[in-house]
């Protein structure tokens, strides 16, 4: 049975492993990945302003996403004369999420002060495509798990006691859809895991019905509201300090 269970995991490797080369060389390219990193955002950009945040020609910016539709990282929206691209779902979000977050440390300082205020905005609380990362996804999911609303037994899942959690909050989980429940995304910025999947993106969208959370600007940075740092501590003890942008 061993050497059966090797072969067919032989075959498997010689069948996907060029197609993870394929993926892998993409995302490689600074261009393409500043298009990923931008759309995780979760809205659909526009070629000409994924091209002007890249800084690069629209011929130039086409190119690039073309090759990126055509590997299914990216989907192709048209409404009338526009075209409009986004990533092609939560899981490639997650996928670049992760990715970012095993590059080698030691970014470059920021060359203005404006560049370092983003950062700053970034880390402490932003949307990782339609879940909420940074300081205050991680310290959300930790508080989940202290208070037994997730486990670890079989990987990030969600317990009884969360769901019945959720319900009182009001938060409405979708099911019959193929996507999980509960998925961990090891975030960027804090280098441990956030809260992904259905949950994460309901939890994320409750927060934002809620009035506990706002966008800044048109970033992907969000700003916990003091009603969101009210319901936070209520809800999962998190201080006002975690909770607020220095």
């Amino acid at each position: 049975m061993a050497e059966v269970s090797r072969g067919t995991m032989d075959r498997m490797d010689a069948r996907h492993g060029p197609g993870l080369a394929t993926v892998a060389k993409l995302l490689a390219d600074g261009t393409r990945a500043a298009f990923c990193l931008a759309l995780l955002d979760g809205r659909a950009w526009t070629a000409t302003e994924l091209a002007r945040h890249a800084g690069v020609a629209r011929s130039t910016a086409t190119e690039h996403l073309h090759a990126l539709v055509r590997a299914n990282l990216l989907v192709e929206e048209r409404q009338g004369r526009h075209r409009y691209l986004r990533l092609a779902g939560p899981h490639v979000a997650e996928l670049v999420e992760s990715l970012t977050a095993m590059a080698p440390e030691g970014t470059p300082e920021p060359r203005s002060l404006s560049v370092a205020v983003r950062r700053r905005a970034l880390a402490h609380a932003r949307t990782c495509y339609d879940h909420l990362a940074g300081t205050v996804g991680v310290a959300i999911t930790d508080a989940m798990l202290e208070r037994g609303l997730l486990d670890l037994e079989h990987g990030l899942g969600l317990t009884g006691a969360g769901a019945a959690w959720l319900g009182e909050l009001g938060v409405t989980v979708p099911t019959g859809t193929r996507r999980p429940s509960v998925r961990a995304c090891l975030d960027w910025t804090e280098r441990r895991p956030h809260l992904a999947g259905a949950v994460g993106a309901a939890l994320c969208r409750h927060a934002f019905d809620a009035g506990w959370i706002i966008r800044i600007g048109t970033t992907r940075a969000v700003n916990v509201t003091p009603l969101g740092r009210r319901a936070l501590r209520r809800h999962l003890g998190l201080p006002d300090e975690l909770l607020t942008r220095t």
